[in-house]
This record gives C-alpha cells, sequence and structure tokens, in this order.
C-alpha cells in the first residue's frame, strides 16, 4: 500500500470525478451492512415501508434481484471503469509496461489476500472461502487488465464466451449429486465449493462466480475506454445509455423465457447480463450529472471523498471498525436515549457510527492520505 500526497483541493479536478462518485457511493452503499441499520428496517414490523427498504438491502434468496444485489456487480465494474485511466497516469509518469503489469499483478494478489483474510477472522482458523468482492475481484480485474489492450470486439466476444462457458458448464458437466444446475446446493457451483471446503454442505454462494463476473470488469474497461474517446459526451451516454437497456432486455428475457434463471449466489449469465445493465445505466447517470452538466453539490463530495479510500474503508469497517464504533455509542445510546424506543435509538447509533466511518475518510482526505493497493 502507499500514501497518496497530492493535495486535496486538487485531486477531484485531476479525475473523472463520475468514476470517484460512482465508487464512492457503491461503497457508501456497502457499509452501510456493517451500521445495523438496514437490520432494524426488516424487523419494523409496524412499517411496511421500512420493511420493503430493508427487503431491498437484503440478498434476494435465490432467483430474482434487489437493489442490493447490484452492490458487487456495481463495484467489479467500476474498477473496470477506473482501469484504462490509471494505465495511462500511469504512463504519463513514465512507466514502462512492464513496470504496470507487475503492479497489476501484485494488486491482484493482494485483493485475494485480503478477500481470504477476511474469512478466516471469524471461525480463527484457515479457512478456503473466497466468494466476497475482493477475492472475486483480484482475478477479474488480472483478465480484464491483460485484454484490455485488444480491439472492443474481442473484449466484448470474450467477455461473453466466459458467460456461456460457465452457463454450459453448469447444464452439462457430469457431476452426480451436483447435475441440477439451478438448484441451491445441487449444482456446479455448489461442488466446487466442496473442493475447497469438503466439510462445507457446498450450498449458497459459488466461488466459481468469479469467472461468470469477470464480464462486469470488462465490460468496465469498455465503458472507461468509452469514456476517454474523443466521442462527444451526448454519443457517449447514447452509447452506454443504449448498451444498459440491451443488456437489461438480454438478461431478463433468458430470465422470463425460462432459458437461464436470475440467480445471484451463482452468478448465472442472465444475472450478470442483467445486473450489467443497470450499472452501465448508473454509470451514465452519473457521467451525466458530474462530467458533463457538472452537477456537484455537496452531498455528491461526500460520495467522492469515499471512493477515494474505497478499499480501506471496507477493510476497516469489514475488520471490526464498524463494531468498536457501536461499542463506543451504545453506552450513550442506551443511557440517554432509551425513552426513544429501540428502533430509534438503535437508528442514531446507526446513524452515528455510518456519520463516523465517513468522517474517518474525510480526515484523510483532508491530510491528503489515499491508501492504495
Amino acid at each position: 500500500m502507499n500514501k497518496n500526497t497530492a493535495s486535496p483541493g486538487s485531486i477531484i479536478a485531476e479525475r473523472v470525478t463520475s468514476i470517484d462518485f460512482f465508487r464512492g457511493f457503491v461503497m457508501f452503499v456497502l457499509i452501510i451492512e456493517n451500521t445495523r441499520i438496514i437490520r432494524l428496517f426488516r424487523e419494523a414490523e409496524w412499517s411496511s415501508v421500512l420493511q420493503f427498504i430493508g427487503t431491498q438491502f437484503s440478498h434476494q434468496q435465490w432467483q430474482g434481484i434487489h437493489f442490493w444485489d447490484l452492490v458487487q456487480p456495481a463495484f467489479m465494474f467500476i474498477v473496470g471503469v477506473a482501469i484504462p485511466f490509471s494505465v495511462a497516469n500511469r504512463k504519463r509518469k513514465g512507466q514502462s509496461d512492464s513496470t504496470i503489469l507487475g503492479h497489476a499483478v501484485r494488486r491482484s494478489l493482494i485483493l485475494l489476500f485480503l478477500g481470504w483474510w477476511l474469512y478466516n477472522i471469524g471461525p480463527g482458523e484457515i479457512v478456503f472461502r473466497f466468494q466476497n468482492v475482493l477475492a472475486q475481484l483480484s482475478f477479474t480485474y488480472l483478465v480484464a487488465f491483460l485484454i484490455m489492450k485488444k480491439s472492443f470486439r474481442f473484449q466484448l466476444i470474450f467477455s461473453m464466451a466466459l458467460l456461456l462457458f460457465i452457463d454450459s458448464a453448469y447444464r452439462f458437466f457430469p457431476l452426480a449429486g451436483f447435475s441440477n444446475p439451478w438448484v441451491d446446493g445441487e449444482n456446479l457451483g455448489a461442488w466446487f465449493n466442496t473442493l475447497l471446503q469438503p466439510e462445507s454442505s457446498g450450498a449458497g454462494w459459488a466461488t466459481l462466480n468469479f469467472i461468470s463476473t469477470t464480464a462486469h470488469t470488462i465490460w468496465g474497461v469498455l465503458c472507461g475506454q468509452l469514456l476517454m474517446s474523443d466521442k462527444p459526451a451526448a454519443g457517449k451516454i447514447k452509447l452506454l445509455v443504449m448498451a444498459g437497456l440491451s443488456a437489461l432486455a438480454v438478461g431478463y428475457a433468458l430470465h422470463w423465457a425460462g432459458v437461464t434463471p436470475i440467480i445471484k449466489k451463482i452468478a448465472t449469465s442472465s444475472f450478470v447480463i442483467a445486473s450489467g445493465g443497470w450499472v452501465i445505466l448508473g454509470l451514465a447517470l452519473c457521467y451525466w450529472m458530474m462530467d458533463v452538466k457538472k452537477m456537484l453539490p455537496r452531498f455528491s463530495r461526500a460520495f467522492i471523498i469515499v471512493g477515494m479510500n474505497c478499499i480501506f474503508i471496507y477493510m476497516f469497517s469489514a475488520l471490526g471498525g464498524a463494531r468498536i464504533l457501536h461499542n463506543i455509542y451504545t453506552p450513550f445510546t442506551t443511557s440517554l436515549l432509551s425513552w426513544t424506543g429501540d428502533f430509534t435509538a438503535g437508528l442514531i447509533q446507526g446513524l452515528a457510527v455510518y456519520a463516523s466511518l465517513w468522517y474517518i475518510c474525510y480526515w484523510m482526505y483532508q491530510r491528503r492520505i489515499f491508501v492504495k493497493i
């Protein structure tokens, strides 16, 4: 890791604002999981609205898409968008292709280690699980980087070939006891999970998702290259919108026609395509707001600040930082706010934790500390 000491006043101006905003928004949404706010919403039996929000901030049990199911695809996608800009910036600094490749390989290995390490903390022993966003990103990032110099057509065909390969593997790979492709615990993904953890049933999140979700990062690279091109802004937005809508149409059509169901936990091709459509449309909106219309109110700057230290705040929150903050605030909320009721006191405490996590990013931003890998 290193510390970037560029002046904070110039950081935002030197970057594509929509990328940092999008990444910061995604990470801002992601860390809400550790604030316990959504759990309060899900348990609010007296409010169907809060319960609906809580449901949307929970993963779909199996088939279908909730808002929360789009967070990981969005993060893997926006990492891909940033790759062409990062490489161009390194080239401007005089770095050779071999140096840039070495950095990409090291970054991939660090992401893999961090993602794997998170799974070992809870049980207190070494386990072999690689389903979280960092572990998956370690593979998708490196593949997307390695083919980035290929043509648009090659990258697109390659990403679709990955989806076709994994879709076919789920359907036709002969495995006794794991031959039901779209049944939880009875498919190829479950079988591969049991190879890594023989004592597990293999049900739930599939480590094999790294194959199909590579498409998200590749598509991010393609969109990043589009944003770097000389095309007029209106043309870029038109292409992004057309790509996003086309992906939504194809993904949902595969699901509704009964060809391949949308299942995030095993990252089916229909899920990858449909979720890719949503995040591409999200990028189009951010680009239009931030880089074309120059809408940069204070609330958007707050997200951008988080985006500049996204990996750090994700790790800090997941490694117990959010829990420590909860422990700090608990004596005050239980003593001073108990009269408001459990929901209100819990909500205020969760918001305090949320604000504190953001302030840590702001504190680092003010001191020009940008932790990168």
